[in-house]
């Protein structure tokens, strides 16, 4: 038997202390690597390159409040503006208010929406009956799927935001990567039937001609509108999507807070395991030092022990994570982006945490176990 296989062994030794713990480990690492797949989604990963190309600009206090549709010419006049599409968040119930039945609703200008957000692709008939229909929307494939929607469907919103419950027909299904769970439909419609939004829009969406133009233009569209009584805020897409995240609260202190309190936990409960282990096998250690193991190897023992245990656990725990992950990804919820998965770099992070709290978690009980008196600990009874 190996020096690893001995350790391996005694790992697993007392099967329930030990199943317990890889267990809550497990449960406490998948939670850190959804934490973390989170964070690396909303703050670390780089756009898509059709997104960096895009603009959003909003009212400069909230997003709540409108900005005149005559803006829509001024920021398309802004040089290096390649086209700008009004965009406006309905907010409608589709069949209850469950959240699975929850998806983002947008009225816009079928005109030019997809010369703005190009990486929506659409077979160019069904772009054109949607241009050609008032009362037309376009949806994402994966919400066509889900709903079993198809060209000609009939779709009825139930306005919450507005007064109006626009009866819409599925002229077109778009495809993007990552899948949006998003339907659009032609903002004419909505100034129809609530007069007070007339010649409004929520915000706007600009195309820049090239990622490096973005910080120009931004300036030069908010120069053109800070002393007018609806001042705006333009931003690039990427910025815009946090600003919306913000609204919910510090989430950035939410996960960090989260993942230290994940951390603290499976120390303590590795910690725990690794002394109720320990404390069990005095004499064991005094036999082994009879047989000749050194201090050393002894502390070796008991940290791999420990290390090993950790590592099981954070295995499981990222694998059930990556599952999670899939399913969150698949689903339409408010807040989760289609995007989401875990990465290789968040894997080895997270197994590289349950190896570090491992560590620590044995050092001391190993150290203590290492130092054990031969005579002491074969008196030992326990």
């Amino acid at each position: 038997m190996t020096l690893g296989s001995f350790m391996i062994k005694n790992a697993f030794r007392n099967k329930r202390r030990s199943v317990l713990t890889v267990i809550s480990i497990t449960f406490s690492l998948l939670l850190l690597t959804l934490m973390m797949t989170i964070w690396r989604t909303f703050y670390i990963d780089p756009v898509a390159p059709d997104s960096a190309t895009r603009l959003i600009t909003r009212h400069r206090v909230s997003l709540a409040f409108f900005l005149p549709g005559y803006y829509r010419d001024k920021i398309r006049s802004t040089p290096g503006v390649v086209a700008v599409a009004p965009e406006t968040w309905f907010g409608g119930r589709y069949k209850d208010d469950r959240p699975e039945n929850f998806f983002a609703q947008m009225a816009t200008d079928p005109d030019e929406y997809l010369t703005v957000v190009t990486d929506k692709i659409m077979p160019p008939e069904q772009l054109a009956a949607w241009q050609h229909d008032r009362a037309g929307a376009i949806v994402d494939v994966t919400l066509a799927k889900k709903y079993g929607w198809k060209i000609g469907d009939k779709i009825t919103l139930q306005g919450t935001i507005f007064p109006v419950n626009p009866e819409l027909t599925v002229r077109g299904i778009y495809h993007r990567d990552p899948p949006q769970n998003a339907l659009y439909f032609n903002q004419k419609y909505l100034e129809e039937a609530v007069p007070f939004f007339k010649g409004q829009a929520g915000f706007y969406a600009t195309r820049v001609a090239n990622a490096s133009d973005v910080a120009r233009v931004s300036g030069v569209i908010d120069d053109l509108f800070r002393n007018s009584p609806q001042p705006t805020k333009t931003e690039s897409e990427k910025a815009f999507q946090l600003s919306f995240i913000a609204t919910l609260g510090n989430v950035k202190a939410f996960i960090l807070g989260i993942c230290g309190a994940v951390v603290f936990a499976i120390l303590l409960v590795s910690a725990n395991t690794m002394a109720m282990s320990v404390r069990s096998r005095t004499r064991e250690v005094a036999v082994l030092k009879t047989l000749g193991f050194t201090r050393g190897v002894v502390l070796s023992l008991f940290v791999g022990e420990a290390i090993a245990l950790s590592v099981v656990g954070g295995l499981l725990g990222v694998l059930l994570a990556t599952g999670v992950v899939r399913l969150m990804a698949g689903a339409t919820a408010m807040g989760v982006p289609g995007g989401l998965k875990v990465t290789p770099a968040t894997m080895a992070v997270s197994l590289l945490v349950a190896a570090w709290v491992g560590f620590m978690s044995g050092s001391v009980p190993a150290y203590n176990a290492s130092r054990t008196n031969i005579v002491e600990g074969l008196r030992h009874i326990g």
